[in-house]
């Protein structure tokens, strides 16, 4: 993402972490380096990762961070002094590079250290980037809450609707959209609960999507209106630059039902969304399958799945007042936290 590419928390204990049961892998420089395409042969848990933006360009600009009680663990401090043969990016985790169980042992020795607040970033202070930093797919879904396509005029859908966004559009908390650089006027929020996908999936059943997600993450499907109406495709009113935002954190799916998760949207401090995922039409697990059966879903694939009522497409013509440059927005979602971005 080069949003600087275009310019909640509550404090957690590391109880789950000797829980940890990705398989240790590879150790040695080639497994940083050589990707397992089908992901890990298990999936993290008990772990919330972050990215941390670097102004070093180590990691590519991008380095791992890990939530913790102390703060955010910087991976590739660690990983630089401690040696732990740990995975540095979200990318690596992915694929199943490095040892997960490294990141415990970073820990532990960061936290021992004489120097230890070398290592750990408060989460004030932290610069973020989006919590998934490389999906080859943004898979959205239209109309999944019931409330929302009452609200729109539309009826509630037989089987789910899909579209896309691109990398470029990818953003992080702390972020900013420049709406005055766009050739579209009637700008809106979307709340909405991301997927991340966790191990390749094709034509996978109901019962077995949730061994397919790696976690959840806050996410906004910021949208054009005026261009999303353009046509009967709604791809152009999606896929602005930095239209994203996703994160900051990433929390593995052992910790959270997405199916039933207070989710709730500000604008300059009025709340204008306020719902729960349960309103969704479609679950997370419904979701997953019935997008592997027409495309393979690979590591670090993200979905958004939809939003709640209260956008501003949804109010009566005479009272939509479109979001504008110098609006700040806050997505919350319970158990994963604010996402915050701003319009410039």
């Amino acid at each position: 993402m080069d949003h600087d590419r275009r310019t909640f928390l509550k404090t957690t204990s590391l109880v789950g972490m000797a829980a940890m049961t990705g398989a240790t892998l590879a150790t040695d420089a080639a497994a940083q380096t050589s990707p397992r395409t089908g992901g890990p042969t298990e999936l993290p848990k008990g772990l919330t990762f972050a990215t941390l933006r670097r102004p070093d360009g180590v990691g590519g600009g991008f380095g791992l961070g890990l939530r913790t009680d102390r703060g955010i663990l910087d991976v590739i401090a660690a990983e630089q002094d401690f040696r732990e043969g740990a995975p540095t990016s979200i990318d690596a985790v992915f694929k199943g590079q490095g040892d997960i169980n490294g990141l415990k042992r970073l820990v532990d020795k960061a936290r021992a250290s004489a120097s230890a607040q070398r290592y750990f970033v408060a989460p004030d202070q932290a610069a973020f980037g989006p919590c998934v930093t490389n999906p080859e797919k943004i898979v959205c879904i239209g109309l999944n809450y019931r409330k929302h396509a009452a609200e729109t005029g539309n009826p509630v859908p037989k089987q789910p609707i899909l579209f896309n966004k691109y990398n470029t559009a990818l953003n992080c908390h702390g972020g900013v959209i420049g709406v005055s650089e766009e050739d579209a006027q009637k700008f809106d929020y979307e709340a909405e609960l991301v997927i991340v996908i966790g191990r390749r999936a094709r034509n996978v059943s109901e019962a077995d999507a949730p061994n397919y997600i790696f976690g959840y993450a806050t996410g906004n499907d910021f949208t054009a209106r005026d261009l999303q109406s353009r046509s009967s495709q709604w791809m152009l009113g999606k896929s602005l630059d930095g239209s994203a935002p996703v994160g900051p954190w990433l929390v593995t799916a052992d910790q959270v039902d997405g199916d039933n998760l207070k989710i709730e949207c500000r604008v300059n401090g009025e709340v204008r969304q306020s719902s729960n995922t349960s309103d969704m039409v479609f679950n997370c697990k419904q979701l997953v399958s019935y997008i592997s059966k027409y495309m393979t879903l690979k590591p670090g694939d993200i979905i958004f799945t939809g939003t709640p009522e209260g956008v501003i497409s949804g109010y009566p013509k005479d009272k939509q007042v479109w979001l504008k440059p110098g609006d700040k927005l806050v997505t919350s979602i319970e158990k994963l936290g604010d996402l915050t971005f701003t319009l410039t």
